[in-house]
């Protein structure tokens, strides 16, 4: 059982006279912890896999909805996104019933958002939940087992059920990516060739962490860019990847239009690829090192809503850092390193922007993932 960051502020907010809405891929402890907020409740769990549950709350009038929730003051409706038109039931509640504290779990953003966005404006506290955090994972097993294990993190990553499963980890994920990440993108996003959007999560998986040209994008996966811009927008409403920006302010040769895309967890990619050798037999062990950095890092700023802006910085004469952050009206740069070698940190950079610039190797990246 891992402690989950978020889980403080959602506790905070209970009784609040607002729905709190939780989201985030499956299997990334949704349901875990929203029980554990709820612990020693009295409540109503409502779960939307079961088909009596989608029946009874697709568009139920009040009275309906009354004899449903009985008495409960607390009521948890699981994987919402599963139920038709469950956003208008859910207003119908937060409006009607106003002394029931509404709690909702849902899998899949690009389909719940439509559902609850309108339905519930300035009725919901909204959080999004993602694959354990390195945080989350030390506090919970302790500085010295989390050193032990930090190589197969970046080569398991953090799902739950592949941190709980020791030895199995392969199977979990496989079991991920085909019911996850095929099945429920295909059944919420409207794609109607699953061939096509397997052939995109590869080659994003081998780019991983590089610059991505939608043009070349399309001809490697033989699909016009509009639909490529299409797919990686549902991509990222899945959980599945995000894109950093390159960072512009200034300078005629900066790259101002490319984009770096990550994945928000390193087994996932391992599995698309189908690669779990050991890091010293990896060519691409610098990339699993920064997209474990900039994945993390995400986790942090999103929790503890740092308000900071995460970019990259290249120039076409190819001077580079890896990580841009701006924060407070403050610019800082990061570099990623395996090893404690130190890199030439590109001058024109903290000079343009009067940028603190910082190396993140294997010896001190605890201060950078755990902000």
């Amino acid at each position: 059982m891992f402690a989950r960051t978020i889980e403080a502020k959602i506790i905070e907010k209970l009784n609040g006279g607002k729905a709190i809405i939780v989201v985030g891929a499956r299997q990334v402890g949704k349901t875990t912890l929203i029980r554990n907020c709820l612990e020693g409740l009295d409540y109503l769990f409502l779960d939307g896999d079961d088909p009596t549950i989608r029946s009874l709350l697709s568009n139920p009038n009040t009275e309906q909805i009354r004899t449903i929730v009985a008495d409960h003051k607390t009521v948890f409706v699981d994987e919402a996104q599963r139920i038709p038109g469950i956003g208008l039931t859910l207003k119908i509640i937060t409006d009607q019933f106003k002394h029931i504290q509404l709690l909702i779990s849902g899998s899949s953003s690009f389909d719940l958002g439509n559902e609850l966005n309108e339905p519930l404006t300035g009725r919901k506290w909204e959080y999004e939940l993602f694959p354990i955090s390195w945080e989350e994972y030390e506090g919970t097993i302790g500085f010295i087992k989390s050193e032990q294990q930090l190589e197969n993190r970046l080569l398991y990553g953090f799902y739950p059920d592949v941190i709980n499963h020791p030895g199995m980890e392969r199977e979990t994920l496989k079991n991920l990516v085909n019911s996850y990440l095929f099945r429920d993108l295909l059944a919420f996003s409207g794609i109607r060739r699953p061939e096509v959007l397997e052939k995109l999560l590869l080659a994003l998986a081998l780019q991983m962490g590089s610059e991505v040209n939608y043009n070349e994008l399309s001809q490697i996966v033989g699909i016009n860019k509009l639909t490529i811009q299409k797919y990686i927008e549902i991509l990222e409403k899945g959980f599945v990847i995000f894109r950093l920006n390159s960072f512009s302010r200034n300078l005629r040769n900066e790259i101002k239009q490319n984009r770096k895309i990550y994945f928000y967890d390193n087994g996932i990619r391992n599995m698309l690829i189908g690669n779990f050798n050991p890091l010293e037999m990896r060519v691409d062990k610098g990339s699993l090192w920064e997209n474990f950095l900039v994945s993390e890092r995400f986790k942090q700023n999103f929790y503890k809503q740092t308000f900071a802006k995460m970019y990259f910085w290249r120039t076409k004469q190819q001077q580079e850092i890896d990580f841009v952050e701006e924060k407070d009206g403050s610019i800082f740069g990061y570099e990623f390193k395996w090893s404690v070698k130190k890199p030439k940190m590109p001058k024109l950079f903290n000079e343009t922007y009067k940028a603190d610039t910082f190396l993140i190797h294997r010896s001190n990246f605890r201060e950078f993932v755990k902000i």
